[in-house]
């Protein structure tokens, strides 16, 4: 049967039409199913009996099956979700004071391998499609503990631009009123800096957040983090960047996760302070999450306030994020990891 949610609200109504139903019953779906949660045709209690039954025969709204969830101490929920094809794929909800942020992954796996980040130990399997993705945000808004889900970050598993066309897709869906009614600036999506689709998407006319994982402010040592940079060195990353806020008008973050005896020292924080003075940007320290498959672990808290405070010197505008839901592995792809280990 075909996925309900690969379909746009013009395209249901469409269906409908030709099977001699009124197109106003294409929004009364879409409002069960986005703005109500609806996971049963049977349940959309408005709509005439004979149109549920040819829906309930016609399509699912459901793909994803729950194999575990994980709830921090700090309220960070996990979930691990099997696939139709047996794959699995990760999706975070994360609760704070004014805001609950839904983090989903948008491939099976991912092809970059960065040294700090579980999503590519196991390899890259495939792409997720535009309904999966379209799920997990459902899935997700339908278990916010109780709270309105507010942002989304395209940061899980996979590299987003390595999706491009399906995450654009779903990025207009979720936006639009007939569905999530999520503002654009309540969107963002999370690359480790793949040029092309970073100089195209500052032509989609949306008004998204763009974060760049730097994560290194010299070519070597985000070689050693980034394999892509040996594709995208810094200083065109960075040029391209420059370009990007210069069309949109739009600030970028660059995310710059701190890895101990790696990337944390002052002569680093230096080094980033040079190459993003002058941009409308912040800097987002997130210290490391501990990934003993990857021997990785973050520095004290001194060398992280001394690395934060250099930058502010310099003039640049940051944020320290410290790591959440650290108790249930809630970094990308730990839980899948953990799973397909087993």
């Amino acid at each position: 049967m075909q996925d309900i949610k690969g379909l746009d609200l013009k395209e249901l109504e469409k269906i409908l039409t030709g099977w001699g139903e009124q197109p106003f019953h294409a929004r009364q779906i879409f409002s069960w199913i986005y703005k109500k949660g609806a996971l049963d045709f049977e349940a959309m209690s408005d709509l005439p009996s004979g149109l549920r039954r040819s829906l309930k025969e016609s399509f699912d709204i459901l793909s994803l099956k729950l194999i575990q969830s994980l709830k921090s101490s700090d309220g960070t929920k996990k979930f691990l979700f099997e696939l139709k094809d047996h794959n699995f794929m990760e999706a975070v909800i994360i609760p704070a004071q004014k805001r609950v942020t839904g983090c989903i992954s948008t491939q099976v796996g991912c092809k970059f391998a960065c040294r700090f980040c579980a999503s590519g130990t196991l390899g890259f399997k495939r792409n997720l499609t535009s309904p999966e993705m379209v799920e997990e945000v459902l899935y997700l808004k339908n278990n916010s503990q109780g709270r309105k889900l507010t942002h989304i970050v395209f940061m899980g598993i996979g590299e987003p631009l390595d999706n491009y066309d399906n995450v654009i897709k779903t990025i207009r869906f979720i936006n639009s009123h007939h569905t999530f009614n999520i503002g654009a600036r309540r969107i963002t999506i999370s690359t480790s800096g793949v040029i092309p689709a970073i100089k195209k998407l500052s032509g989609e006319g949306l008004q998204i957040e763009l974060s760049v994982s730097l994560h290194s402010a010299d070519d070597k040592t985000r070689s050693r983090l980034m394999p892509i940079n040996k594709i995208y060195p810094l200083k065109d990353l960075i040029s391209a960047c420059r370009e990007y806020i210069k069309k949109t008008n739009r600030q970028i973050t660059f995310e710059y996760v701190l890895i101990k005896d790696i990337n944390s020292g002052l002569p680093d924080a230096r080094n980033l302070g040079k190459i993003l003075k002058g941009m409308n940007c912040k800097a987002n320290l997130i210290p490391c999450n501990v990934i003993k498959e990857l021997n990785v672990q973050p520095p004290q808290k001194p060398e992280i306030l001394l690395f934060r405070d250099c930058l502010l010197k310099s003039g640049i505008n940051v944020t320290l994020r410290m790591p959440r839901g650290e108790d249930i592995e809630a970094a990308c792809g730990q839980l899948r990891l953990r799973y397909e280990e087993k």
